[in-house]
């Protein structure tokens, strides 16, 4: 039982190992329109087998409870690996076990494999979030963990985590923002002359090659559209000799429960398809995620993953398309540079001063680099 103050009076907490078993009305009462922090996406991941204890994921997700209501929660994991993270701490591990000491299990408060920013602390309240906090360091503490990290919080969690003790380490995306664009052509007017030619000589080749494009929600993505997905995501895993991290029963779940928030691009080629990407969206926020192609055609892969996704975002007045993880190859395509942000304790005093220094360190390269690629960015300068 919490009680430290008025606000969190009589806040009861428990570790639920399932998300199955709470109400969805009542977590997404407090994950609001963020469709990858939603019930239906984390039931889903652990239903289908690809974020279980078998696969390294063991939920152990922190809930908050005033009189029986759900006043906050934090998907939390206890894991025996660091795949399917985004933020890489292999390094550290690596250094953890070369001083004597076991760096897993650790504890991961994050979206299993979703590098996407938005609230890990979910609260009814923003008082609620020092409790989840204190209770997600005590369970560390209590677990003999090496380690608690929360990626890719929000600016308030990441303030509040820091005032915690906790690290504060800083990555770099690229999103594109939507300054009210009527259509794709306005994008472009307002970009550099060689940019602006570069992206038309882009789109240009794949529509001369032949190439024809259907923007798919809801009710119009049928079987047919999903099996090719799946194709095209399990090619793009095995092109990087590596195991995919979800399945066709995830996907399958995708389609049979949140629809209405997928967006599935699927390239064509003399009728038949040749390319795919899968985009997760909600209020404001189009959030990209995995694409294939089964032919390789130049510029089909910016435009199956990107210029598709724009043009979505303009016809919806979508605000802001986070593209994934890394590339600076978006940065000449209209994306900003945006700074991201992830928390970490680590049990081992030393090692903890040492990361400390380090990040330090790392932080200052980030600055840096976020101001050179802010230099260059292909808008016109005003």
């Amino acid at each position: 039982m919490l009680a430290s103050s008025p606000h969190t009076a009589m806040l009861a907490l428990e570790i639920a190992e399932t998300i199955t078993d709470i109400p969805a009305a009542s977590w997404d009462a407090l994950a609001g329109s963020h469709p990858l922090l939603s019930h239906a996406f984390l039931d889903g991941l652990h239903r289908t087998g690809c974020a279980t204890r078998a696969s390294g994921w063991a939920p152990r997700y922190l809930l908050l409870r005033r009189g029986g209501e759900l006043v906050g929660a934090m998907p939390l994991y206890l894991k025996d690996h660091s795949y399917g993270e985004y933020v890489f701490d292999w390094a550290w591990a690596d250094a953890y076990e070369r001083i004597g000491r076991r760096y897993y299990p650790k504890l991961l408060g994050a979206i299993p494999f979703s590098p996407v920013s938005g609230a890990r602390l979910l609260v009814r309240d923003g008082a609620h979030r020092a409790p989840l906090i204190r209770a997600a360091l005590a369970l560390a503490h209590q677990s003999g963990v090496s380690s608690l990290h929360i990626l890719f919080p929000d600016d308030a969690e990441a303030a509040q985590l820091e005032q915690a003790g906790l690290l504060i380490r800083h990555g770099v995306q690229f999103h594109w923002h939507n300054a009210g664009y009527a259509n794709f052509d306005e994008l472009l007017v307002g970009m550099n002359q060689d940019k602006r030619k570069k992206i038309r000589q882009e789109r240009r080749k794949v529509s001369e090659a032949g190439v024809f494009f259907r923007r798919l929600t809801g009710a119009q993505i049928r079987e047919a559209d999903w099996n090719f997905f799946c194709r095209c995501y399990a090619a793009t895993y095995r092109a990087h000799l590596s195991t995919p991290y979800l399945n066709r029963a995830f996907f399958h779940h995708l389609g049979e429960t949140m629809t209405d928030q997928v967006l599935l691009v699927i390239a064509e080629r003399d009728g038949k398809p040749i390319a795919s990407a899968l985009n997760l969206f909600g209020a404001g926020v189009l959030y990209g995620r995995y694409w294939g192609a089964t032919q390789f055609i130049p510029g089909l892969h910016f435009e199956t993953c990107y210029y598709q996704a724009i043009e979505f975002c303009i016809e919806r007045g979508i605000e802001r398309f986070e593209g994934g993880a890394q590339g600076e190859h978006k940065l000449a395509r209209g994306f900003a540079p945006v700074r991201t942000q992830s928390a970490h304790w680590l049990a081992e005093p030393q090692f903890a001063s040492a990361i400390e220094r380090y990040l330090q360190r790392e932080s200052s390269g980030i600055e840096a680099y976020i101001d050179e690629l802010s230099e260059r960015q292909p808008f016109k300068q005003t």
